[in-house]
């Protein structure tokens, strides 16, 4: 046997259709205001924006070296590394050097002032070289600060 319960919506929605079905001069106004509150509140629900929080990021930790390495066996490691890295570096300095005298070459054919051009080009890269070698410093100069705290 079945219990009615009393949060059944059936009996409210009878009742509704029949209170509208009544020819009244205002049903439409009143259901129009009736159902005004619930579309703003919907509208205004809709248009705005929640962001949840980011999700948490993962740490992976560098696992291809063995954690029971040696001081020795790091400094080792360094000092190979700082030599190839000097090899790349001197490959890419003659690199640029030949590059140089090739263009060098093709303004002196083309009938330009090469000199102008290099001299304005040494003081470019010198610039560079000052502007990094100054945040070089003011690097160290803040890993010294942070490392006194």
């Amino acid at each position: 046997m079945k219990t009615p319960s009393r949060f059944n919506p059936a009996p409210g929605l009878a009742d509704f259709w029949t209170v509208i079905r009544r020819p009244q001069p205002y049903r439409w106004p009143i259901l129009g205001l009736s159902i005004l509150p619930v579309a703003v509140m919907l509208y205004w629900a809709s248009g705005s924006t929640v962001y949840g929080e980011p999700e948490r990021p993962k740490v992976t930790y560098i696992t291809t070296l063995d954690p029971a390495r040696s001081d020795a066996e790091i400094v080792a490691e360094n000092r190979t590394n700082q030599e190839v890295k000097d090899l790349r570096a001197a490959a890419d300095e003659r690199a640029a050097t030949r590059k140089r005298e090739l263009y060098k070459a093709l303004g002196t054919a083309a009938g330009m002032d090469v000199e102008a051009i290099e001299r304005k080009a040494d003081a470019e890269r010198a610039a560079e070289e000052a502007a990094a070698a100054k945040q070089r410093e003011e690097m160290a100069q803040r890993l010294a600060e942070s490392a006194k705290q």
